[in-house]
């Protein structure tokens, strides 16, 4: 026979303060007189945390014309913008702790902009030094996804996660989606090298896991990294410190 255990005071008072916390945050963000009210209720941190979405975004547009024109300056700049999103995510917190304006907002808005330049712009630049066969997209969109889930369970349970007296966790519950740029970081290396598609090709290259070389069955051996590190993104036992 199953048992349920009784929910304690301590926690249920912690819920009610969340809650209000929550509702008085909402309360900010009700000034709805005017087409720019949303604007109007930006903090600083939150336009820096836009600059990080700016970024990733600028980066999609690169991968996008390095695939049209092959002119490898747009895939180096695709690269950059992913660090400069970076810089931008590092001080959005920092901002946001100094001027005490944290906010729900904030803290959606600082997780879109991480899913575009820590996910989705690494993802198409993947994608545009060679690794395009259909398992490859496959690998990469899990990627995206686990970087997306990672980020929603962030925001549900960052209230559970030990703090100290600033308010800053004490660790990351699986690995932090910015620890993308490591792969980015990569991937900068091999363009220096000219290990991409068109040129010398992306190392280890392919194996084929069913039917004929060339086809749907086709992966690339780096995929099988990306993939490892999108488990790691969604892992609940890895808790990587926060420095």
């Amino acid at each position: 026979m199953s048992q349920r255990k009784p929910t304690s005071k301590a926690m249920e008072k912690s819920h009610d303060v969340m809650d209000k916390a929550k509702i008085e945050a909402l309360q900010q963000y009700r000034d709805t007189e005017g087409h720019f009210s949303l604007v109007r209720n930006f903090r600083l941190a939150d336009l820096v945390t836009i600059m990080n979405g700016v970024c990733g975004s600028f980066s999609v547009f690169m991968s996008a014309k390095y695939l049209l024109t092959n002119d490898v300056d747009y895939l180096w700049s695709a690269l950059i913008f992913p660090v400069a999103g970076l810089m931008f995510d590092f001080m959005d917190g920092k901002i946001a702790r100094w001027r005490k304006e944290s906010s729900m907002l904030g803290q959606e808005l600082d997780s879109l902009a991480d899913l575009i330049s820590f996910g989705v712009a690494p993802g198409l630049v993947a994608f545009s030094i060679g690794l395009r066969t259909w398992l490859d997209t496959v690998a990469l969109t899990g990627f995206i996804c686990c970087g997306l889930a990672r980020l929603a369970r962030f925001n549900a349970t960052v209230a559970l996660v030990p703090k100290d007296a600033t308010g800053k966790a004490h660790y990351f519950e699986g690995l932090p989606i910015p620890s993308s740029l490591g792969l980015v970081a990569i991937f900068m290396y091999w363009t220096s090298q000219g290990w991409i598609e068109g040129k010398a090709g992306v190392p280890l290259g392919t194996v084929t896991l069913w039917g004929n070389s060339g086809g749907d069955g086709d992966v690339h051996l780096v995929s099988f990294v990306i993939g490892l590190w999108a488990a790691a993104m969604v892992s609940k036992t890895l808790r990587i410190p926060k420095i």
